[in-house]
């Protein structure tokens, strides 16, 4: 057990369920960027080869990203393998080799209470809730699993459930007849509910509903939330088209529904933040939704994006676009900073998600294996 690292995991969980101060972002990444130089042998050998060490680095900027690629090939962690209890896989089509990110019990520990803390400041712990994928038992090597199990038990609503299932070919799909279920009952209560899944799902759930003429009015301040995830599963629709058929057939309002970022490589989430106001012009023909809103995603204040130009490897300027990269003071048994193969623009302390870089392989949770 490396004391040091564990120390530091201490302080940072202390640190974020007290109101983590921005002020204080750029000394602790300098410190853990120092703690994994010096405990994480495969960070290091990057490191050196890009002569970026800890005398060398001053500020959080100039810290190593590493690509999430090389999480496929390299053991990316600080933890021996006694320690390990947990490993996170990338999702993606079953012929890839998926990225591991391995946890302790003092890094799952990170994870939740980074989890918890930001998923609780954006939408409260009230309502019942449907997860619109496998329980953990059937996937237990999805972070986007992990993080619902601890949503699940964190609020423990008694009536909370996972509807999906793992097909035989390892892919993720929704049994209908229990959600339907689910749907029913909440739309004859009071209670708020959250449909929480990837678009995938959503596009699946949404299709069988259409195909036998079904709509539901949710309770008042019902809401969902979708993680992308589309990867030639099903049809791939615009974001304001499925957010248009979930209040077309959900009864949820396009203000509550939302978006979250988030990959097995990291152990904090990003969530979508509205600019603009939505503009329906029909509830009866998604064709016809129209909106003048705008996605952007932010990290909680213990994480930091940049949107790095791939022509210059250079900070772009608001409103420009270029390849995300995140550095995550929760990840503190593996690598802090991540350089992803997503494209976003730049906007403010947020970015804007636009796609996959061109030739990055293919990845999204409804791929996810078991």
């Amino acid at each position: 057990m490396n004391i040091e690292l564990y120390r530091f995991a201490a302080r940072l969980r202390e640190s974020i369920n007290s109101s983590f101060k921005n002020e204080n972002f750029d000394a602790l990444a300098l410190e853990l960027f120092a703690l994994q130089f010096k405990y994480n042998s495969g960070y290091k050998k990057i490191c050196e080869a890009r002569r970026l060490t800890p005398p060398v680095v001053e500020h959080w900027t100039q810290i190593p990203a590493v690509p999430t690629a090389a999480f496929k090939e390299l053991e990316l962690t600080s933890l021996a393998p006694d320690e390990r209890v947990a490993v996170f896989h990338s999702s993606g089509t079953t012929e890839q080799k998926p990225s591991r990110h391995f946890h302790s019990e003092e890094s799952l520990a990170v994870y939740e209470t980074a989890l918890w803390n930001w998923y609780e400041l954006h939408f409260g712990g009230d309502g019942e809730l449907i997860f619109l994928t496998p329980n953990p038992i059937a996937a237990p090597h999805s972070s986007l699993v992990h993080m619902f199990e601890t949503i699940r038990g964190k609020m423990a609503p008694p009536e909370s459930v996972f509807t999906g299932n793992v097909s035989t070919d390892a892919s993720w799909t929704v049994d209908f007849a229990a959600t339907i279920q689910k749907l029913n009952a909440a739309a004859k209560t009071k209670i708020p509910m959250t449909l929480l899944g990837t678009a995938f799902s959503f596009v699946h759930l949404l299709d069988h509903l259409a195909e036998n003429n079904l709509c539901f009015q949710l309770p008042e301040n019902s809401r969902a939330m979708e993680t992308g995830g589309y990867k030639n599963r099903s049809r791939v629709l615009p974001k304001t088209e499925l957010h248009a058929l979930i209040t077309e057939r959900l009864g949820i309002p396009p203000g509550k529904i939302f978006c979250e970022y988030g990959m097995s490589e990291l152990s904090s989430q990003a969530y979508s933040v509205t600019s603009d106001e939505w503009q329906v012009t029909s509830t009866s023909d998604a064709a016809r939704h129209s909106s003048l809103v705008t996605h952007h995603f932010k990290f909680p204040p213990w994480a930091r994006v940049q949107v790095i130009s791939p022509e210059t490897s250079r900070e772009v300027c608001d409103g420009e676009s270029g390849l995300i990269r995140i550095f995550d003071l929760a990840n503190v048994f593996s690598v802090a900073a991540i350089q992803t193969e997503d494209l976003g623009v730049c906007r403010g302390d947020g970015f804007e998600l636009i796609g996959r870089a061109q030739m990055a392989e293919p990845r999204g949770c409804s791929l996810m294996t078991a």
